[in-house]
């Protein structure tokens, strides 16, 4: 009499070659996109700060949305959105870290949204890094040139824009269970559910078979 475990053993080994296969990464590696979008982010900054020193800075602030959202130039030592005026070496410090962290993930980069959302986060800390180097009072305490102001709420520039950006689609997939390398984390874990579920099945009608055959 055949064993009914055979095709149930069978079956699993199955399921687990597949789910295997599915957290293998596919496709091309992203760090090209990451390094377009970073790029793009990092450029259009620096030209809107150059532009706007050049033209508003010890000017009047310029109404865009009545005096809800006004241009006007502040020079900001602390962090996004003017937090932390007091700790500039920190955060000089902490945008470097946040950069040799997003390079190193980008060896294993396959996934296309974590490359935009990378390479934002990349722009925008070599954004704000640029001014915190380059822009007096000197290297590592220079101040972050902002020009948005939004009423009641905060001065910042395009770098913070594609930070913030960047932070919620990275929170975002990770909420989706979507990893840099392409694998899809949750995936798994539903898988061995539905094996264990199967086998639970087969081996209800395995035991029935048993009983049918006394």
């Amino acid at each position: 009499m055949a064993d009914p475990t055979e095709p149930a053993a069978a079956a699993d080994g199955e399921a687990a070659a597949g789910a295997t296969a599915v957290e293998k990464p596919r496709g091309p590696r992203r760090i090209g996109v990451l390094l377009v979008v970073a790029v793009l982010a990092f450029l259009i900054d620096l030209g809107s700060k150059l532009l706007v020193v050049a033209r508003l800075e010890n000017h009047a602030a310029i109404k865009v949305v009545g005096d809800v959202v006004t241009l006007q130039v502040i020079r900001n030592s602390g962090a996004a959105f003017g937090m932390g005026q007091a700790l500039t070496v920190v955060f000089t410090m902490i945008a470097s870290a946040v950069i040799v962290v997003i390079w190193r993930i980008a060896r294993r980069l396959y996934s296309l949204p974590w490359a935009l959302a990378l390479g934002l986060l990349l722009g925008g800390a070599l954004g704000n890094l640029t001014d915190r180097l380059f822009r007096a009072p000197g290297v590592f305490r220079g101040h972050v040139v902002d020009f948005i102001s939004v009423q009641h709420f905060a001065v910042f520039n395009l770098a913070d824009s594609a930070i913030v950006c960047g932070g919620i689609l990275v929170v975002l997939l990770s909420f989706k269970g979507s990893n840099p390398d392409g694998t899809v984390h949750h995936q798994a874990g539903k898988g061995d559910g539905g094996d264990r579920a199967g086998k639970g099945d087969r081996d209800d009608r395995g035991g029935q078979g048993g009983e049918t055959g006394k």
